[in-house]
């Protein structure tokens, strides 16, 4: 196990830079820091500790840490360094830009990114959280990131129809990150795999009836 930060009081974070403000319900704070003097990033839960979310923010902590462990050593994934007091992740900064901060990007860099999908798939895992601000690029490096949403299951499940949907939904997200960012209209493959199964399409406009009901009952 790659973890270096543990809830022992001896852990040090030096001069956070917040990167991004949690604002919705169990979404964290983002920093950077230093965490024993190595460059690092945290995402920090700590706000809910002492409220009735706290169990569910060290269910998120532990679910990603989890999911990140399962990724050791892999190139398209930072590396793992532990969780600080139950509502911390900590793990390896990952310098570069999020994908399509800097133009132009070349095809190669969306084809590391079909690829890295495509090894996750493999590996019975789904990222299902895929845009371009999860993705940072440095230099020939894609690097996936924010696996909080993602699954991981055994193989006995991976040919189930709702997994199946969950990898064609990664597909087709990096799909249509490089049509959005180079504008190129998508070929007959790719218009496939955007294309929504029927059955998707009709849970997804039975919720919105639904929901839509819920509101005008309650005056929403």
């Amino acid at each position: 196990m790659n973890s270096i930060a543990t809830s022992t009081p001896g852990t040090s974070l030096d001069a956070p830079l917040l990167l991004k403000e949690g604002t919705r319900l169990l979404e964290p704070d983002v920093y950077r820091t230093h965490l024993d003097g190595r460059p690092a990033v945290v995402k920090d839960y700590s706000r809910y500790r002492h409220t009735l979310l706290a169990p569910l923010a060290r269910l998120l902590v532990r679910r990603e840490a989890r999911n990140l462990r399962r990724l050791r050593g892999w190139a398209h994934a930072p590396m793992l360094l532990g969780i600080i007091g139950g509502l911390t992740l900590a793990m390896e900064f990952v310098p570069g830009q999020p994908l399509g901060a800097e133009n132009p990007i070349d095809g190669e860099t969306f084809r590391r990114l079909r690829g890295a999908v495509a090894h996750l798939h493999a590996n019975g895992i789904t990222h299902n959280d895929l845009h371009p601000a999860n993705v940072m690029v440095d230099g020939e490096r894609v690097v996936l990131l924010d696996f909080a949403s993602a699954l991981h299951l055994p193989r006995w499940m991976r040919n189930a129809p709702v997994v199946r949907e969950l990898r064609r939904g990664d597909l087709a997200n990096a799909f249509k990150i490089e049509q959005r960012l180079t504008g190129r209209e998508p070929g007959g493959y790719v218009s496939s795999v955007l294309a929504d199964p029927r059955w998707v399409t009709a849970v997804r406009d039975g919720w919105k009836r639904i929901y839509g009901r819920f509101k005008s009952a309650f005056g929403g």
